[in-house]
């Protein structure tokens, strides 16, 4: 029988584990840049899918070799456009993967698509490469609003690609934008209403923001892009989010995020939830947590120089050691997007601190907090009020 000790030893579970592990996989071209997209996205005429697929390829063998013998739980190709890539380069990266980790048995291996039908004809070629999900980036049923927000595509083609991505995929999401200019709240409840209709499992539902280096930014320093709401009829067409989809049986989970029970995105609670995942491609982020300490890479931003760096070796731009303070924020700024909350247990050292105690104790008496079991989490009006309660309770 083992000892008190090793018994103990064995049962050790580092603050990542309980999150999970996961690859993020960046892919960094578009069709179009959309003028509301502060992505690293890339507008280009050619695109040399077997050397991408390569180099890709080889970021994931180099981050597999010093990350042995971990679960891969998710897979997610984001963007950019990964409906762009080939199905070869997609299978090319998988097996990487495969070769480099055991995968859960349930591995979630997510693509993000545009409703384009030369897109949408790629599906099934995709789902023989091992994708069993698809994110679909429609952002409105309405045509007046798809052009505005610059998509390529209209409401007809989003339809048509939803309900092939339905037929190829065991589970399938699609993106909405809300709070455009001119947006009423009947427009947004009849919309929403209509998408629900749609039968998906999951739904992402963000307020349009207006971020620096954007088309749409530049519009609005020029006095351009009027008619935006303001700051109560945004609070209004949230709420009326949470409302309409909790009644249909889709909850949000996260602030932005719509699941029916057990369609949660796993990929995306791994960085809620602070669980390890790989970065690999331009601009691409990950955390890894070596020898008990938690890394922070990034890769580099522009395509040619990432390309150029990977071949060579590595297309990480920077590779940085998180102190405990910063591991306490991104804990704090992630689980609190979640309904669930966070385990306190998770936070180390700031957790004991009196001014941390204190500022929960004061967001639990206002409403915008609550503590249960060694969690806490925000409240329907703390999540509101989100940016404030976490500035409330960081560190420092």
């Amino acid at each position: 029988m083992p000892s008190p000790g090793l018994l103990q030893a064995a049962l050790t579970v580092e603050p990542w584990q309980r999150g999970g592990f996961g690859l993020y996989v960046h892919w960094p071209f578009c069709e179009a840049k959309c003028p509301y997209c502060d992505f690293n996205s890339h507008v280009t005429a050619f695109i040399d899918q077997k050397r991408w697929a390569d180099a890709l390829a080889a970021e994931v063998r180099r981050w597999a070799a010093v990350t042995p013998g971990r679960v891969l739980s998710s897979i997610f190709f984001g963007g950019g456009t990964p409906s762009l890539m080939t199905p070869d380069t997609v299978d090319t990266v998988l097996r990487a993967a495969q070769d480099g980790w055991t995968w859960a048995n349930d591995i979630e291996i997510t693509l993000e698509a545009n409703p384009r039908s030369v897109e949408a004809a790629r599906f099934r070629g995709f789902a023989d490469a091992g994708v069993n999900r698809v994110s679909l980036g429609v952002q409105s049923l309405r045509e007046d609003d798809l052009r505005r927000l610059g998509r390529l595509h209209n409401a007809a083609e989003a339809r048509a690609a939803f309900d092939i991505a339905q037929a190829t995929f065991d589970r399938v999401s699609f993106d909405l934008i809300y709070a455009r200019q001119g947006q009423t709240r009947d427009a947004w409840r009849s919309e929403l209403t209509e998408a629900l209709s749609m039968a998906a499992d999951h739904l992402s539902l963000y307020q349009l923001t207006i971020e620096p280096g954007t088309a749409f930014w530049d519009r609005r320093q020029a006095g351009g892009l009027r008619g935006l709401p303001d700051e109560d009829l945004g609070a209004d067409l949230f709420e009326m989010t949470q409302d309409i989809c909790g009644a249909a049986g889709m909850p949000a989970y996260e602030v932005s995020n719509h699941a029916r029970p057990g369609a949660e995105s796993r990929h995306n609670l791994v960085y809620w939830r602070s669980g390890d995942w790989i970065g690999v491609g331009p601009g691409a982020h990950g955390r890894v947590t070596l020898d008990g300490q938690r890394r922070s890479n990034a890769g580099w931003l522009a395509p040619g120089k990432w390309l150029a760096e990977a071949e060579s070796g590595s297309g990480d731009e920077s590779v940085e050691i998180l102190t405990a303070e910063d591991r306490d924020a991104e804990h704090l700024m992630m689980g609190l997007r979640l309904t669930e909350g966070l385990d306190v247990d998770g936070l180390g050292a700031i957790a004991d601190e009196p001014a941390f105690q204190h500022a929960v104790s004061d967001l639990i008496a206002n409403g915008l907090l609550w503590a249960e079991d060694g969690r806490i989490g925000t409240t329907p009006q703390g999540r509101l009020l989100l940016n404030a309660v976490i500035a409330e309770l960081m560190p420092g």
